[in-house]
């Protein structure tokens, strides 16, 4: 990867920086410093997006940092695109944020401070969906639908959660009734639901903290769906947590204090994410956690679709 990793850094005008493997999972992200800064060199993996679908991504990002939040803003080559295409490879190169992970902020902080947190980031997701809404996308915008049948058609977009090879023959009954039970509630209310961006994935560690700033990072899943999907995936992680409920009031109470949003179906969302996991892990069994994460997912999952279905 080092290869193109200088091959890159010749396109963006950074021929001698210094660079290290900061993270490597969906995407290779190397931090890589020069005399303008600091910044981070993404590696797409392969197949996961197409180019449009990444120059999307990054003219939203662009729009979101212009409108006032603090997120990644896209660096143009020395040719003045926003996307390469290297040895085969889709890099893109993006401002570094720092921070410490939510997560973190979380663990290491003082009760009321972690409540502020949560204010902060439903205050942030508004205003997120506010900027994104406002914002004319390019002719050529294209991102995914988290949608009626991006959650639970035949072809989801992480996969059939219903199929997980490790769910017992009443979790499967349980699954498939669940879905249904959620496609005709989406299909009935689908229409009066706050539908738009929205970010897909503010888990702890797409979340920085900076002192009193919040910044949100990783738009990688971003695209079009119901904006309690973004509510549900800022919570879900901390449901065991016994913090929960004020948490979730505080998250809310960050987001009206922005724009309105009708929250009343939020526990059929809560249900929704958890049963995305439950799909995303299949392909993913096989990794070190794999065997451990799935168990986690499908006792989440079971645990919140029999409390909706209920």
């Amino acid at each position: 990867m080092n290869d193109i990793v200088e091959k890159s850094l010749r396109q963006w005008g950074m021929t001698g920086a210094r660079y290290k493997l900061a993270a490597s999972r969906e995407n290779a992200v190397y931090e890589v410093s020069d005399l303008r800064g600091r910044f981070a060199l993404r590696l797409h993996r392969q197949g996961y997006r197409s180019d449009a679908e990444l120059r999307s991504e990054l003219a939203w990002m662009a729009a979101a940092a212009k409108g006032g939040l603090s997120v990644p803003s896209p660096a143009r080559t020395v040719g003045g695109e926003y996307l390469a295409r290297i040895d085969g490879i889709q890099v893109d190169v993006l401002t570094w944020l720092k921070g410490r992970t939510l997560d973190d902020a979380l663990v290491n902080g003082a009760r009321e401070d972690r409540f502020s947190l949560f204010f902060a980031l439903g205050r942030e997701m508004a205003l997120l969906h506010q900027v994104s809404d406002a914002w004319s996308p390019p002719q050529f915008f294209d991102r995914v639908h988290w949608d009626r049948d991006g959650l639970l058609g035949q072809t989801p977009l992480w996969d059939r959660f219903w199929e997980n090879p490790e769910l017992t023959a009443s979790e499967r009954d349980l699954s498939e009734r669940f879905r249904r039970a959620a496609s005709d509630r989406l299909e009935e209310i689908g229409p009066t639901l706050d539908y738009g961006l929205v970010h897909a994935d503010l888990v702890p560690a797409n979340v920085l903290v900076d002192g009193n700033a919040l910044r949100l990072i990783d738009f990688d899943d971003g695209g079009f769906g119901y904006r309690l999907f973004d509510l549900a995936t800022a919570l879900l992680k901390h449901m065991a947590k016994a913090d929960y409920p004020r948490f979730q009031s505080r998250l809310i109470e960050g987001y009206h204090s922005v724009r309105l949003l009708d929250v009343a179906e939020l526990d059929l969302f809560l249900a929704l994410r958890s049963a995305t996991y439950v799909g995303w892990n299949i392909t993913r069994m096989g990794e070190a956690d794999g065997t451990a994460r799935n168990k986690g997912f499908i006792e989440l999952f079971r645990s919140l679709a029999d409390k909706y279905l209920n």
